[in-house]
């Protein structure tokens, strides 16, 4: 422990960052938290929590590994994210207790996404002298990255919920629904069926009733993840591609774009 402080007070003295008071806050927050689950027995929790903390760690190993320099906001937010993604939303409850928690925490992924995808293309065009790509190719990578990130990231709530059965596809109640499965002759011919005040499950030993309509497992969660990190995606794009072509005039964008 006292060789992590003192790694962390020689990084402070290099950089002088004032993401690190955000840093140590909320590396507090989490030990106390994981403390907590520990001794409620929550294992599942306390590991949430040791993740946090090792994701904590990757901004500043990036920078010291790769010699880059992580602007001080986009940082910041970083740390935010992961505090409001693991230790607010799954602990805490925030996505089921808090509406549109969880878009929220998707649509700023997009955005954060697409910086670090531009970031990555526009250090390559900055430090090559053979390489001299538009802004248009630039932006669209950094777009196309972070709908990458965002697929990937779905793949991976569904790899969650079908194998270790957790519900982090967020099921949604509808009150209608069409379908070629439920047609009488099984003919490729959509059913639509309207005004589902409830609907029953019926297993070897109870029968579960869910009231307010069709319980959907999960497209629309996912679907609407994807909307959302669309829109934070072509948001920064959009500003990435203002920014190389007038660096000086969109000088913001520099708050969330890694450099050497």
């Amino acid at each position: 422990m006292s060789k992590f402080i003192n790694k962390v007070k020689e990084y402070y003295k290099q950089t002088k960052r004032k993401s690190l008071l955000v840093y140590l806050i909320l590396r507090i927050l989490v030990i106390i938290c994981m403390i907590l689950q520990l001794l409620r027995g929550d294992w599942n929790n306390a590991f949430l929590c040791l993740l946090s903390l090792l994701l904590f760690t990757i901004p500043m190993f990036l920078q010291y590994r790769f010699k880059i320099k992580i602007p001080i906001l986009l940082e910041s937010i970083v740390y935010i994210f992961i505090f409001s993604a693991e230790i607010l939303g799954e602990i805490n409850n925030f996505y089921g207790i808090i509406p549109y928690w969880d878009t929220i925490l998707h649509t700023i992924n997009g955005f954060l996404c697409a910086g670090i995808g531009f970031s990555l293309v526009d250090l390559l065009n900055e430090n090559s002298r053979n390489i001299n790509l538009s802004p248009v190719f630039v932006a669209i990578v950094a777009f196309c990255f972070s709908m990458t990130i965002g697929v990937l990231w779905e793949f991976f709530e569904y790899g969650a919920d079908i194998y270790l059965k957790y519900d982090m596809q967020k099921d949604t109640l509808s009150s209608s629904i069409s379908s070629v499965t439920i047609h009488p002759n099984n003919k490729n011919k959509a059913v639509i069926v309207d005004n589902i005040t409830y609907t029953n499950i019926y297993t070897e030993n109870e029968v579960i009733t869910i009231n307010g309509g069709y319980l959907d497992i999960g497209i629309h969660d996912t679907m609407k993840d994807l909307f959302v990190n669309f829109i934070g995606a072509l948001s920064f794009s959009t500003i990435g591609y203002l920014y190389i072509k007038n660096r000086d005039k969109y000088k913001f964008a520099t708050n969330f774009i890694v450099t050497k």
